[in-house]
């Protein structure tokens, strides 16, 4: 176990029990699927495993062992790199239902110890484990308990624990596997400012690079600057990305609900100028759609029915939906979908000014039946070989900010075309 800062005397009564404050972890499953893999097959135990797309069609690593991060391979590079860098791994498509199966009884182990969980992906979470909420132990005991009851099903995490959601993740990255990194009250400027500015989520590479020739390179350097010269970076997030620099922000970990309760999955956006070209009508719709098949994979969810929703500028609308043959939770399989309902609801010269999507029918039986000629994964839902893809985009949206890449359709539009507010990357 490590704790953050340098003073020695630094959270002393926190580390012995004694926490005054919030308590907030983020709990980290460790090169998630890889390790299942090797769960599954003893025989892999000890040899890089890599779990991804085809090397040979520019698929992508969606995880990979600590023995094959020892070549370099990381998620989200390409396989034909991956495979370059570690002929000798071991590959596999991965096996979802597992996955989900493994990923939902850590999940319990969680909501077992405190019922404010706020799931991040398939392999992360937010957990409050403020003393006197609910909990009554310590907070660094709850999490070695935590790391000992998932290490149980065959598998180990790493934990970051300190008073809100951008210091327990920071921390979570820093003694990885099987670390556990407090951050005792009271230490929190001092654990977050010699980082680089990119350790903070939400910073990627563009805002690293503006905010560099500014000569702030450190998260302290980020929380001494004035707002006015972040606003160039941040504009109306500037005192925001200053307090979370700073260690002052502060969090709020939601009750863990059922993804049973939820009902649909939806986003929607006025657009500064109306929009009259279906290929920017096309753009929009698939951009809406990447922002749901995000939150859908994040929640675990597939959908059986998409839906898609326009408003005209003389302030009518019509909306059009269609039930899927087969659940999905990959975009690339709503965005044709969206572009054939868009024949049945708009006709050139017409022009939009809201356009929505909206994905349901979430109550389909788990293990659908598949066939011989759908594409159809182990879940039995439609996905596509792009589906790598957009899983290794949100690891990435998910570590560096929703910024931090997309597709060339973004270009149409300004960054505000989604409401990352209403709607955000991750929750």
């Amino acid at each position: 176990m490590g704790a953050g800062g340098n003073d020695a005397a630094c959270g002393a009564d926190a580390l012995l029990g004694r926490w005054r404050g919030p308590a907030i972890a983020l709990v980290d499953l460790d090169a998630f699927f890889a390790s299942v893999e090797q769960l599954d097959h003893p025989e892999w135990r000890g040899k890089p495993v890599i779990v991804g797309g085809d090397p040979q069609r520019r698929g992508v690593v969606s995880s990979a062992s600590y023995e094959a991060r020892r070549f370099g391979v990381r998620s989200a590079m390409p396989s034909s790199q991956a495979r370059r860098l570690c002929p000798q791994a071991i590959w596999t498509r991965g096996r979802f239902d597992r996955y989900r199966e493994l990923s939902a009884h850590v999940m319990a182990i969680l909501e077992d110890e405190t019922p404010y969980v706020d799931r991040v992906s398939i392999d992360e979470a937010f957990i409050d484990i403020t003393p006197g909420r609910f909990a009554d132990e310590g907070p660094v005991e709850i999490c070695r308990r935590i790391m000992a009851r998932v290490a149980e099903l065959g598998i180990t995490c790493s934990i970051g624990l300190g008073c809100n959601k951008t210091v327990a993740k920071i921390a979570s990255e820093q003694q990885k596997p099987r670390g556990l990194t407090v951050v005792p009250p009271g230490c929190e400027r001092t654990f977050l400012a010699p980082l680089p500015v990119r350790a903070m989520s939400g910073i990627g590479g563009r805002a690293e690079a503006a905010l560099a020739r500014m000569r702030i390179r450190t998260l302290g350097e980020l929380a001494a600057a004035s707002p006015e010269a972040l606003a160039a970076v941040f504009g109306s997030h500037a005192e925001e990305a200053r307090l979370r620099a700073s260690g002052r922000e502060r969090s709020k970990v939601r009750i863990a609900a059922s993804p049973r309760e939820v009902k649909s999955v939806s986003n929607e956006r006025t657009f500064p100028q109306d929009l009259t070209e279906r290929s920017d009508i096309e753009a929009a719709l698939a951009l809406l759609a990447e922002s749901i098949g995000a939150r859908l994979r994040a929640q675990g969810l597939t959908a059986g029915c998409i839906c898609v929703k326009l408003k005209y500028s003389f302030g009518e609308g019509r909306s059009a939906q269609r039930t899927l043959a087969h659940p999905t939770d990959d975009e690339h399989v709503m965005i044709p979908v969206l572009s054939e309902l868009l024949d049945t609801i708009w006709s050139p010269g017409v022009t939009v000014r809201l356009a929505g999507v909206a994905a349901s029918g979430f109550d389909h039986a788990v293990g659908v039946q598949t066939d011989l000629f759908g594409d159809l994964d182990e879940r039995g839902a439609e996905s596509t070989e792009l589906r790598d893809l957009s899983v290794a985009v949100d690891g990435i949206r998910a570590r560096f900010g929703a910024s931090a890449v997309g597709y060339g359709r973004a270009t149409r539009f300004d960054e505000d075309l989604i409401r990352r507010d209403k709607y955000p990357a991750s929750p």
